[in-house]
């Protein structure tokens, strides 16, 4: 297995704090590092760069494209991937379509939670922009799954890691919140995090990925350290240290 460290490579783009890291590359993929706050994919209501864009523009100098693998969330930060060719693009895809990368996450959630490991499963419905939890029984439901354990217990709030079995919009964000342990920062279902003022933006890093090369066939781990203002919040939740794999 080849395993990637958290936070190497070179940078990408022009902008400052905004500014893209590489954290893996090769002929047919790119393993970026997102900050918060940039969109992963250009959407029709931002003209705001993307990490798509981005990568493509750099990619454009050397005669190479980008293409979309999967997305993370604006909010979030941390491990995106991308395919360099349309083969390897689909050989990724299919993967993410059987569940078979293994993406984890940390949250910052509110309260302590019962059990320091678990499995969620929940049953979503798209209305619009928002995730609706809803029963197995309705005919437009898609089952959410995830597995977690508790990493740090802090003032008020838990670390967790998340490892996701299913990969829907929001998933981690909904599940959480349904069990009354919504992630810090995350006003878009939990309004009264208009309140927090610790961090600007939702409690949530993807920290790693392992997925097969679609060339090679060897496994690729990626490792992604949270950036500073993850960091921060968890110093002020009772945390000293830096979180690592």
């Amino acid at each position: 297995m080849k395993r990637i460290p958290s936070n190497v490579g070179r940078r990408l783009g022009k902008q400052d704090r905004r500014q893209l890291r590489v954290l893996y590359q090769d002929d047919a993929v790119v393993v970026l590092n997102k900050p918060a706050k940039m969109l992963a994919v250009p959407t029709d209501t931002s003209d705001l760069p993307s990490a798509f864009s981005i990568l493509s523009e750099e990619l454009e100098s050397k005669r190479q494209r980008a293409y979309v693998v999967h997305r993370i969330d604006r909010l979030t930060s941390g491990i995106l991937l991308f395919a360099k060719t349309w083969p390897d693009r689909e050989a990724l895809v299919h993967q993410f379509i059987r569940h078979t990368p293994v993406r984890e996450y940390l949250a910052a959630v509110r309260g302590h939670l019962r059990s320091n490991e678990g499995t969620l499963v929940h049953y979503f419905r798209q209305e619009g922009m928002f995730q609706r939890v809803t029963t197995a029984s309705d005919p437009k439901a898609s089952r959410a799954e995830l597995r977690y354990c508790v990493e740090h217990r802090l003032k008020g709030a838990s670390l967790v890691r998340v490892s996701l079995v299913t990969g829907l919009q929001n998933q981690i964000r909904v599940q959480f919140s349904a069990i009354g342990h919504p992630v810090i920062g995350d006003r878009k279902y939990n309004p009264e995090e208009k309140l927090e003022r610790r961090i600007t933006r939702v409690a949530l890093h993807a920290a790693q990925l392992q997925f097969i090369h679609p060339r090679s066939g060897d496994t690729v781990c990626v490792d992604c350290e949270p950036p500073p203002d993850f960091q921060a919040l968890l110093r002020a939740l009772g945390l000293p240290i830096s979180v690592r794999r």
